[in-house]
This record gives structure tokens, C-alpha cells and sequence, in this order.
């Protein structure tokens, strides 16, 4: 039996490690019976079990773009919403407090971050970027192990009605390394429900004990697999169920500790279960996917669709089949639940998901323009009734993907001729060019990134030069941190000799006004005009003037004109890239464009020839210049903000812009207050909400003298110079008898601007900082960023309150006490460090400062109490004892120490060493040496001398100690101990 036993447990293990991804002809049934119910009839049959069975709450999924809580891009896992029951940091006083029993179907996605399944979907027949995650919990033990794998094994073999014969059963088998023993209860429950020894297997803490993260509730747990060879020959596995037992939280320092509280997490994916109801092979084959499968090939006119992958999958066909279906799903829900496309964070990946979507269905389906977006109504069709959000954004999700298909489509067929021009000209042999592949990824809204250029080669089969890649990776890096520190910037720049040389040539200045040819369409898009010109003079990197350059060189350019923004003025500068006139198959990305003496100088990676004379056209990252000038505008916002609620003394003292985020100095007569910081939000809040129009216009320098309210700073403009006026026109503006620059914004600025004031979305102050006396630096953040900032602070706001709730309740005992302490440690990391508003982290520190002065006072207070309580019960059972030496159950070291010492204070003449056993054979240890002892004997040397022998260490002075250790035999311990001390004595 024992033989039996292991052999099927290694043939497990092997069917494990295959069953990542189903692999095989998928359009082909598993039986031949009648496929039972839809998806939507097993996905209502889990939650009715739960509910009407089992006397569980449902709750509705939460939304797939996460709350509050920046460690995540997007909701991956049932779990999440309720992650402040697991920590412990639930409101008393809200909803979620009183769950107890709960079952939904979560949305999920996976892709991004640390559990991305992108790069596999359409390889094989099981990934997905969305999925459904049927799940039950009971929290606070409402139930533990017994029920939830008597109910699992329920819905599985009488609801769902499958064989039992086709399950297989795996558990914790123990973690000796960690002190954990095997999880012997879900191994006997299973047994006990009738599944034979033979399908019940232990695995180690990779396969089967489940964390939450590196702290955090986590547990041992019990996975159900369904066998898809029906026991003909080796088992082929799937995961259908997995059950976590959540009993222990791990610590900082690794150590687990036993849960005061114990927890049931399960999560079942529906796509899985419903293929193995509907008896299929693949996730794919099943009615969640079909109607779209079927709307593809009809709308595409490609081979119908025959599940094959791999190299049996000719042409990529299938496997683009997968990719679309699985994408316009994951695309329809997160825009459903507010998740944008854009250029960073949670919004790029979901932009890259639709780009390669739409690379599969243009190149391999060979669908019409327009396609992607027409599958949104299927998608709603499929998952409406379940998810309502998704019929109330139907428009909305089809009109965004339909716009960033229009945008990507001319830039995927412009790379696609860029790549098969490349190949012609490379031997057999040859690695494909990694200067060709950086000029596609880096030139701004061409937008190619690089793991799609790597896949469109590796289906053409050419190989990249990775090591040249990671080269030019590694030198962006470098300049871009450069770039971080002006003053420590070393790039590319025309030094006095150059420009000498430039001006005895008689090479005109560059003429950079094409920089503010932009209009804003009635779409509310921004259209920014190309620009056509005249390479004047190239550079090599060390500043050589030269006449040509090539071959992935990175070098400067000297323009006749350009409509990029160099940086000045605090705003970082565009980039974007140019192509030569009549070859606009070549690409060469522009990293950055300065100023040096009225020149711009564009720095260029050249992946082919550039000679001087050459007619190029140059074209900005609309994204990158948009997001600048949102900054911008906000900037101007933020200064005038500052003025309206801190007074007219207040003066701008610098500032600095790029995409990502701005700082502004300011000088002040006193710090802000969280209240200052806050009204200034609300000014520039409410002028966003107003979406004024911004006017631009140059004039006489002369026109702007004694204008009241004008702002400035302290530099030489231009003549004439621009002013920027918002919500007022510029005319008006500088007309002294209107004093509208009192009332707004108005400034002399050459930087680029939003033509009205709605696009900035939001702007948060989120860091301050006091440069010097008088001078403090502001950031701020605006759009989708401050959207995300507002939500991290709310959230953050809302586990304070709940820690308040907590502490004024009290705590029961030490152990919950110096949770809540840790928990108000952890809150005050988390809002020191989080984005999140100034203003209110200000304030939560404040709270959280009293807070935790409180739950110390507590502790002490708890700490005192018991350990009066565990001296009283030792001085009965040793009085008039020169020494005592004895165990005691203590749950911290320090009330160890406190027994220890109120011992010996009424017990002048006795010397104490008091051993506590904790969970997993650690030992905590606390002595003290009575005053009449002889000077030999020391409590340092004697805790030694104990903790030495548990393998432990100790510390502490000649009358005071205290240690730790691990022993499975307390009574050696003690032995040495006395030992010790009668020696000593």
C-alpha cells in the first residue's frame, strides 16, 4: 500500500507541475455525455449553495481597480476587499465587521505586478488576464476545516455531480524548517469524506501553505484537483478548489505566531469548473468564450477557430483567437470599473492589453478597423447580467477602445514595415539590430513596446541582439538619472567653443515657435501639428561637430526649426522622435531637446545615416507633452491658490513639471498648516471644476509693467514676452482698470499650456518639505494620480478611525493589546510613507501619535496586571525560597521581565530565572540576581549559561537578564538553570 501510495503521489506531483496550462486538441469533449448547464447556472448554482444551503451573505464583487491600496495595479484574488478582517484592522462599526459567513464571484485580473498571466494568454488553452473567482469565507472561526471541505466536497459531488472518482485531494505535509507540523486534520477529513488514502497527498509549503505576503494572516492549505485522464494511464491534473486555513501571522522577523482568531478563504476559478461541467479541455471551449470566438470569426473571416496550439497552431491562428477574446474581456471590465488607458501604472498595462489584442486580430485575423470595439457588446452580453456596471459603460468602453484602436493601428503598420525593411537587409545569420527595436519602442506615441517587438520577431523567427538592447537600456538609465539631478546633468550640450563656431557660420538660431501649434478638438482630444525641418549641424556625444552619423549613435542635432519644448522654465522637455522626408520607415527617437545660447539641441539615438542638410520631420509624444502640460497649467493654479489663501506676500521661489509629477517652492512667513493646505486644494479644485479656458498671447514686455497681481519671477523675459491668463483674455487681463489678475491666474510664461483647465482632473498636494527659512517645496500630483492619492488617504483614513474604534473598546488581554499597538506602528509606516494628501497626513500623524501613546499606556497597564497575578501564584508555590527557578505562561518577554522583577522586590533575598514557553519550541527567559548574592554571580552570565543551551542568545547586566532560545525539553533547561545557580551560590 505504502509503494502504491508513493507512486501515485509522484505521478501527482508530475500531473501538478503539467497542469499549469492544457495543452492538446481542446475542441473535443471529455465524455460522452449531454454538456450539463451554462456558466451562468454553475456560477448562480455555487452562490445559491452557499446562501440558501449554508447560511452565507453574499456580497457583490468588488471592482477590479483597487481602493486605497497601492500595492496592487488591479484586484487579483477574492480575498482583497476583505483584507481588514485578515489584518485584524476591520471598522467595529462597520458592515464588514459583521461578515461572518460570505460568498461572491469576485472580478478578477492578472497582469502586471508580481501575478501577471498576459505574456502566457493564447499560448495555451487555460490562461486568462480576467477571471471569475468563486469564493466562501468564514471569518473569526464562524467555521474552520471540518465544514469547509465537508461543503466543498458537497457542491462538487452532489450539486455539480462530479465523479468522485476524478478527484484528488492535496495538503500541508509540514514544514520542519519552520517548526510547522503537517496538517494532519485535512488530511483525515478527507478521509473520513470517503476519499481513499491513495488520492490524498501532502506537498511542502511551495504547493500547499498560502501567505498573504511577507507579514500577514496565512495558513496551511488544501487544494482540489479534478484528473482529466479519467484514471486512463497517468493522472492529468487541473486545480479546481483551494481552501486556505489562515491560523498563523507572520512577523516582521519571520516567526509565525498563532491567529487570536482563525479564518476560511477559498477560491475557485469559474472558467476551470464550468469546463470541467461542460466537459471540455479548454476555458476556451466553453459559452463564456464561444459567442466570442464565433463574433471573431465572423467579423474576421478567418479559419474557424480548432483550439490547436504550439506548432500545430500554423499561422498563429488559434492562439490570436485566445488573445482577442481573452483581451476584450479584461479590456470591457477594467473601463467598466474606471480603469483608463494610459501611460503609467494600472491604465499602461491595460493600454498594452489592448495593443496586443489588436496586433493579433490586424495581423493574424486580419479584422476590419473598428473590430475590437464591436466585441463589446458580446462581452456585456455574456457578463452583463452579473456585472451591471458593464451595461451602464457600454457606450463608453466601446467609443475608448474604438479611439486608442484608430490611434495604435497607423503605428503598428508603420513598425510592422519597419521590422520586414530591417529583415530584408540582414544576412541569415544576423541578430536583429537593437538600436531598429529601441527606435521603436522609445519613439514616443509610435508606442511598440518592447516585449511586443521581441514577440513580432520571434514570429518571423529573427533573433534580437538582447545584449545590445540591455545596453541601450542601461545608458537611458543613466541619462535619465542625470536628468533627475540638474545639477549633476552631464549630457549632451554646445559648449562656448560650438557656439563660437555656430555664429561664425552664421547658422540662424532655431526658431522653436512650432512648439505652440496644438488645438484642442471638439472630441476633447489635442491635435499637435508635425513640424518640418533642416538638420543645420550634428554632434557626436563628446560635442564633435560632424557631418553624418549612424549605426545606433546617440548624438546631438541643430535645427532650422522645432516644435519640440526644450526645457526651461521648470518644464521638462518633450521628446518624441523624427523621421527623414521620404523615408518615413526610419525612426530616430528624440530622448530630450535643451538650450544652449538660442539653439536647441535634440539629442538622438540614430539607428541609420543622418547627414547635415537633411530634410526631417519631427513629431512630440503627445502623451508625454499633454502630461507636461497638464502639470503646467496646474502650476500656474497652485501659485495663484497660494496667494489667495496665504496673502499677497506669498512669492513663487522655483518649480519644476514633467508627466509624472511637479514641486513648487514657495516662500512663506510660516509653515502651512494642515488647514492652509487643504484650502489651497480646494481653490485649485474648484477652478478645474469650472474647466476655464486658458488664454495665451505675446506682448510688448512693456504692456505687462504695474499690472496688480501679475505674476512673475525674478529673470529677464523675452520682448515681447508671453502671458498666460486663465478664464480671463489676455487683453483684459493687463488692463490695470480691471484688476482681473487679482482674481485669477495670470502669468509671463514660454511654456506650454492646456487650453482650458478641466483636463487636469484633480491636483493633490502630497509632500512638503523646508528647503531653508522661509522657503518650503511643495508636491503635488494631478489627474489619475491624484484620483489614486485622495483614495490611499480616505482608506488610510479609515483604518485610523477603526484603530480609534479598536483601542477605546479596550483590549481583553496583552496579546490583542500589542496587536493594536504593532497595527498603529504599521499605520503610522503606511501614512508616512504613502501618496497620499499632505493635508491629511498631517493630521492622521497627529491622531496616530496620541493613539499610540495610548495603546502603550494600555499595555503596561495589561502588562502589570498579569504579571501581579503570575507573581502572586509563584511566591505560593516557592515561599521563603532563596531561589527560584520554574516555568511560567507569559505571552511577551517584557511581562516575563516584570514577573521577574516584582518577584524579587517582594522577595528581596531571592534570586529569580523564570523560563515561558512559546508556540513552535521558542523560549523566552528572564532572570535577576538578589542583592546578597555573591559578585561571581551574575543574572547575565547565568541567562547565558540557560539560552546557551537552548541554542538561544541573552543579555542584560550584572543584576538583570534576559534571553531567548528553542527547546522541546523545558525540564533540561531547568536543570541547568538550577545548576547554574547552586553553583554560583
Amino acid at each position: 500500500m505504502a509503494a502504491s501510495v508513493a507512486a501515485a503521489a509522484a505521478r501527482l506531483r508530475r500531473a501538478i507541475r503539467r497542469s499549469s496550462s492544457w495543452r492538446g486538441p481542446s475542441c473535443q469533449p471529455l465524455s460522452s455525455k449531454p454538456p450539463p448547464a451554462q456558466a451562468a447556472a454553475v456560477r448562480d448554482a455555487f452562490l445559491s449553495f452557499f446562501r440558501d444551503r449554508h447560511g452565507h451573505r453574499l456580497v457583490p464583487s468588488a471592482s477590479v481597480r483597487p481602493r486605497g491600496d497601492p500595492s496592487l495595479l488591479f484586484v487579483n484574488a477574492g480575498m482583497n476587499q476583505f483584507k481588514p478582517i485578515f489584518l485584524g484592522t476591520v471598522d467595529p462599526r462597520s458592515e464588514m465587521a459583521g461578515f461572518r459567513r460570505v460568498a461572491n464571484s469576485q472580478k478578477c485580473v492578472r497582469a502586471g505586478g508580481r501575478h501577471s498571466d498576459l505574456e502566457d494568454v493564447g499560448r495555451d488553452l487555460s490562461h486568462h488576464t480576467f477571471f471569475e473567482m468563486l469564493g466562501n469565507w468564514a471569518f473569526g472561526g464562524e467555521y474552520f476545516k471540518k465544514e469547509a471541505c465537508s461543503m466543498a466536497w458537497e457542491l462538487l459531488t452532489q450539486v455539480y455531480g462530479i465523479p468522485k472518482d476524478r478527484l484528488w485531494i492535496s495538503y500541508f505535509g509540514g514544514d520542519p524548517k519552520a517548526g510547522l507540523d503537517p496538517d494532519l486534520e485535512s488530511r483525515d477529513i478527507w478521509l473520513s469524506l470517503g476519499v481513499p488514502a491513495s488520492r490524498v497527498l501532502s506537498f511542502g509549503p511551495q504547493e500547499n501553505f498560502w501567505e498573504m505576503g511577507d507579514t500577514g494572516p496565512c495558513g496551511p492549505c488544501t487544494e482540489i484537483h479534478y484528473d482529466l485522464a479519467g484514471g486512463v494511464g497517468a493522472p492529468q491534473l487541473v486545480e479546481l478548489w483551494n481552501l486556505v486555513f489562515m491560523q498563523h501571522n507572520r512577523e516582521a522577523d519571520g516567526r509565525l505566531q498563532p491567529l487570536p482568531q482563525q479564518h476560511v478563504d477559498t477560491g475557485m476559478g469559474l472558467e476551470r469548473l464550468v469546463a470541467v461541467l461542460q466537459g471540455r479541455r479548454s476555458t476556451y471551449d466553453t459559452d463564456l468564450f464561444s459567442p466570442l470566438l464565433n463574433a471573431i470569426h465572423q467579423g474576421c473571416g478567418a479559419p474557424p477557430y480548432l483550439g490547436r496550439v504550439g506548432a500545430a497552431d500554423e499561422g498563429r491562428t488559434d492562439m490570436a483567437y485566445r488573445v482577442v477574446a481573452d483581451h476584450i474581456r479584461t479590456l470591457s471590465v477594467c473601463i467598466a470599473d474606471g480603469v483608463s488607458l494610459g501611460m503609467s501604472g494600472a491604465p499602461l498595462v491595460l493600454r498594452r492589453i489592448l495593443r496586443r489584442a489588436l496586433r493579433f486580430s490586424t495581423e493574424v485575423l486580419r479584422a476590419p478597423p473598428g473590430f475590437l470595439g464591436s466585441l463589446v457588446p458580446i462581452v456585456v452580453e455574456t457578463l452583463g447580467d452579473t456585472y451591471p456596471e458593464l451595461q451602464k459603460n457600454a457606450a463608453q468602453i466601446t467609443n475608448l477602445v474604438s479611439e486608442d484602436e484608430a490611434a495604435f493601428l497607423a503605428s503598428l503598420q508603420r513598425g510592422r514595415r519597419i521590422i520586414d525593411r530591417t529583415l530584408r537587409r540582414l544576412g541569415p545569420s544576423d541578430a536583429f539590430p537593437a538600436e531598429v527595436a529601441w527606435s521603436l519602442s522609445m519613439s514616443g506615441d509610435l508606442g511598440l513596446p518592447l516585449d511586443l517587438v521581441q514577440l513580432m520577431l520571434e514570429e518571423k523567427g529573427a533573433q534580437l541582439d538582447s545584449a545590445g538592447l540591455t545596453r541601450l537600456a542601461q545608458e537611458e538609465a543613466q541619462h535619465r538619472a542625470r536628468q533627475a539631478e540638474p545639477a549633476q546633468e552631464q549630457g549632451l550640450r554646445l559648449d562656448i567653443h560650438a557656439l563660437g563656431e555656430l555664429q561664425r557660420q552664421g547658422v540662424p538660431t532655431t526658431d522653436d515657435s512650432p512648439k505652440y501649434n496644438y488645438c484642442l478638438q471638439p472630441s476633447g482630444d489635442y491635435e499637435f501639428s508635425a513640424c518640418e525641418a533642416q538638420v543645420l549641424q550634428l554632434y557626436t556625444e563628446d560635442g564633435t561637430a560632424v557631418a553624418s552619423v549612424g549605426g545606433g549613435q546617440r548624438c546631438g542635432l541643430v535645427l532650422d526649426k522645432t516644435n519640440f519644448y526644450a526645457e526651461q522654465g521648470g518644464q521638462a522637455s518633450d521628446r518624441g522622435y523624427l523621421v527623414p522626408v521620404g523615408q518615413q520607415d526610419v525612426l530616430f527617437p528624440v530622448a530630450r531637446a535643451r538650450v544652449c545660447g538660442g539653439f536647441i539641441l535634440h539629442e538622438v539615438v540614430a539607428p541609420e545615416c543622418l547627414q547635415v542638410g537633411d530634410q526631417v520631420q519631427l513629431h512630440v509624444d503627445k502623451a508625454w507633452r499633454l502630461g507636461c502640460m497638464e502639470k503646467h497649467t496646474a502650476i500656474h493654479l497652485l501659485n495663484w491658490a497660494l496667494r489667495q489663501a496665504l496673502g499677497p506676500s506669498t512669492e513663487q521661489r522655483g518649480s519644476h513639471l514633467s508627466p509624472e509629477r511637479l514641486r513648487f517652492d514657495v516662500a512663506t512667513q510660516a509653515s502651512l498648516t494642515p488647514e492652509q493646505l487643504r484650502a489651497v486644494e480646494s481653490l485649485v479644485q474648484e477652478a478645474v471644476g469650472q474647466d476655464e479656458a486658458v488664454y495665451m498671447e505675446e506682448v510688448a514686455l512693456a504692456h505687462t509693467a504695474g499690472v496688480p497681481g501679475l505674476r512673475s519671477l525674478d529673470e529677464v523675459y523675452p520682448d515681447p514676452v508671453r502671458v498666460v491668463s486663465v478664464g480671463v483674455p489676455v487683453a483684459h487681463a493687463l488692463d490695470p482698470a480691471s484688476q482681473a489678475a487679482l482674481h485669477t491666474s495670470v502669468e509671463l510664461c514660454c511654456g506650454t499650456h492646456l487650453l482650458r483647465t478641466g483636463a487636469i482632473g484633480d491636483l493633490v498636494i502630497i509632500g512638503e518639505r523646508q528647503l531653508a527659512k522661509g522657503i518650503t517645496r511643495l508636491l503635488a500630483v494631478t489627474g489619475e494620480q491624484a484620483q489614486q492619492a485622495r483614495e490611499v488617504g480616505q482608506s488610510l483614513a479609515q483604518e485610523v478611525e477603526a484603530a480609534a474604534e479598536r483601542l477605546s473598546r479596550g483590549s481583553r488581554d496583552v496579546m490583542e493589546a500589542q496587536r493594536l499597538s504593532k497595527d498603529m506602528g504599521r499605520l503610522t509606516d503606511a501614512v508616512d510613507s504613502a501618496v497620499m494628501p499632505q493635508w491629511q497626513r498631517r493630521e492622521l500623524q497627529a491622531t496616530l501619535k496620541v493613539l499610540q501613546r495610548r495603546a502603550n499606556t494600555a499595555i503596561r497597564k495589561l502588562e502589570m496586571g498579569q504579571a501581579a497575578q503570575k507573581t502572586q501564584e509563584l511566591l505560593q508555590r516557592h515561599s521563603q525560597e532563596p531561589l527560584i527557578v520554574d516555568t511560567v505562561s507569559t505571552e511577551s518577554l517584557s511581562v516575563l521581565v516584570k514577573v521577574v522583577r516584582q518577584l524579587c522586590e517582594q522577595a528581596p533575598s531571592t534570586s529569580v530565572l523564570l523560563l515561558s514557553p512559546q508556540p513552535m519550541g521558542h523560549v523566552l527567559c528572564a532572570c535577576q540576581v538578589a542583592q546578597s548574592a555573591t559578585p561571581a554571580f551574575t543574572a547575565e552570565a547565568w541567562a547565558l549559561a540557560v539560552c546557551s543551551h537552548m541554542g538561544g542568545k541573552a543579555w542584560g547586566s550584572r543584576v538583570v537578564a534576559q534571553g531567548t532560545g528553542s527547546t522541546a525539553d523545558l525540564e533540561a533547561a531547568l536543570r541547568t538553570a538550577r545548576a547554574y545557580a547552586l553553583n554560583q551560590l
